[in-house]
């Protein structure tokens, strides 16, 4: 089938500006999703200010992983799995795999979140408004123009999702002086949240989410490495900013004295700030957050099963079965499997230090796949030092698969 790829020549330079600032949000919101929600608001109530040093921590490693992804598959010019075959034959379908079953899993936890969202934003059952987000994510996909709407749609939804984020962190009122001492000098430090940071941020089909999008956009090769660089930053600056504003809005809340005791300590938060239009905005950033997750889960899930050759319409036909299918599972049991997606969450340390390991050997060692291009030693120096801690990620990762198959 022939390739349907824009080329180089054929892209404008504004329809090409306009693909990359996609694909860099899309990299943004993938990472903003129900898991993201949940894991700053019980790392704020646990740590309280001190959570700050963590997340300046978890953003710079972030960073270091990012640069290096986007630079290797945007001066290669090829997705990360065929980055593997051409490493060791049948290592990228390897990564394929881990990439596809944690991203099945995962888009029934973003389709029940977007439910979630639907019923504290406007009243409607959680399963109803599961499936209506499903549905809408299916309609992006099924446009003649899937790519372009993809691109304005998570652009939108993660400008929605800061600018209220703004609004709350502002009404809840924290101790922003406190937080920035603890940002440089924390009272406490937990390795082991800024690791789970990490592996939320980067984690899984996350990983190459915006660098697979930006494949499309035919910013590829030697000529586009500023802009590589430059997005890529950009990318995961705008997670950091989104994460701190949702720690500030649940410090000013626990600062203030209101004991989070629910089950869903965010919706309380956000409640307890802004009373009803706090709970309402809480429904709006959670669907925001989880129908962007559904999308990334989506497109980068497909474009590790299909071949650069695939044509585009294909793609996104693939992309509406996949959604179809996490969508029936979703509608039958009404809830994210709680096994499976610890079994994914899992399987996340896994693909990280595979598939980040494969990037940096090609950095490394095969100039040949990126058409000579002489790699930075000192961002090489840098994976592999952040590559070291994604082993620990994967052993911390073995022992929960470990005491999964025991329980």
């Amino acid at each position: 089938m022939a390739e349907t790829r824009p080329t180089k020549a054929a892209m404008s330079a504004t329809a090409r500006r306009t693909a990359l600032f996609g694909a860099m949000f899309l990299m943004a919101t993938s990472a903003i999703g129900p898991g993201f929600i949940t894991q700053t608001t019980v790392f704020t109530v646990q740590l309280g200010a001190a959570f700050a040093f963590a997340i300046l921590v978890s953003t710079l490693i972030d960073i270091a992983v990012q640069l290096n992804v986007w630079r290797v598959i945007g001066v290669s010019g090829m997705r990360a799995q065929e980055l593997g075959n051409s490493v060791l034959p049948g290592l990228g379908w390897f990564l394929a795999a881990l990439v596809f079953i944690g991203g099945v899993v995962f888009n029934i936890g973003n389709i029940a979140g977007a439910g979630l969202g639907a019923n504290a934003m406007l009243g409607l059952s959680p399963k109803i408004g599961g499936i209506l987000s499903a549905v809408i994510a299916i309609l992006i996909f099924s446009s003649n123009k899937a790519g372009v709407a993809l691109d304005r749609i998570v652009v939108a939804l993660g400008a929605i999702m800061i600018l209220l984020m703004i609004y709350v962190a502002i009404v809840a009122a924290p101790p922003v002086g406190e937080a920035l001492k603890n940002t440089v000098w924390p009272e406490q430090i937990d390795w082991l949240i800024i690791t789970t940071l990490v592996g939320g941020t980067v984690g899984g089909y996350i990983t190459y989410a915006g660098a697979h999008r930006m494949l499309d956009s035919g910013a590829t090769g030697l000529d586009y490495v500023r802009e590589i660089t430059v997005n890529s930053v950009i990318g995961i600056v705008i997670t950091g900013i989104m994460r701190v504003l949702l720690f500030l809005a649940i410090l000013g809340v626990v600062a203030s004295g209101v004991a989070l005791t629910s089950d869903n300590m965010a919706a309380e938060a956000f409640g307890a700030a802004a009373g009803d239009i706090g709970t309402r905005v809480f429904g709006v950033v959670l669907w925001a957050a989880a129908l962007t997750s559904v999308i990334g889960a989506a497109f980068t899930s497909v474009s590790f099963i299909t071949r650069s050759s695939t044509s585009e319409r294909t793609r996104n036909w693939i992309t509406v079965v996949f959604i179809v299918f996490c969508a029936g599972i979703y509608a039958v049991l009404g809830q994210a499997p709680q096994q499976l997606l610890i079994f994914a969450g899992a399987f996340n340390g896994l693909i990280l230090p595979v598939g980040f390991g494969i990037l940096l050997w090609v950095a490394w060692r095969r100039r040949d796949l990126l058409d000579g291009y002489d790699y930075p030693k000192w961002l090489l120096g840098i994976g592999m030092a952040t590559w070291l801690l994604t082993l620990f990620l994967g052993a911390s990762s073995l022992g929960g698969l470990a005491k999964l198959g025991a329980g």
